[in-house]
Formats: structure tokens, C-alpha cells, sequence
């Protein structure tokens, strides 16, 4: 059965999946770093801020579109970070 799915995460569909909008995962690494960083200096965890990505992507993989035989309206893709083809 071919079902078209989003998901939460840009790389998901650079890997087949259909769409996609949220953050990189990259970007949550990042952070967290950033976090683990002022723990090992000393800074208490209930102390620091929350920390939020701030750039969400939308990504459609034309590639999956066609072959579950789905048409991405152009307007969709016009607003597309990235289009895989």
C-alpha cells in the first residue's frame, strides 16, 4: 500500500519520504551542544533557558510524489525550501 506522509524532520524526505517541514536535525545537535557545554561549566540545567529551533524547512520529494502517483500542486512547491526531483 502507498500512503503519502509527512514528516517532522527535512532529511526523512531527502530519503524517500513524501514531505516534509521542521527543523534539521543537525540544528537540534547544535543546540543540545550548546546545552551539554554550559552543564560542564558549571551552570546549573533548571538555570538555563529553552532553547528552540528558530528555521523550519519544508522539503518535497517529487521523486516519491510520482511514483505513489501524486501530483504536488505548484503553488506547494513554489514554497518549498528545497524540491527534490
Amino acid at each position: 500500500m502507498r500512503l503519502p506522509a509527512i514528516y517532522h524532520w527535512p532529511e526523512t524526505a531527502q530519503d524517500g519520504g513524501l514531505l516534509a517541514y521542521g527543523p534539521r536535525f543537525s540544528e537540534f545537535f547544535r543546540l543540545w551542544a550548546r546545552q551539554l557545554v554550559k552543564i560542564l561549566r558549571g551552570a546549573k540545567p533548571a538555570d538555563l533557558p529553552v532553547e528552540q529551533p528558530t528555521k523550519f524547512e519544508l522539503v518535497v520529494n517529487l521523486k516519491t510524489a510520482k511514483t505513489i502517483g501524486l501530483e504536488i500542486p505548484p503553488t506547494l512547491l513554489a514554497r518549498a525550501d528545497e524540491v527534490i526531483e
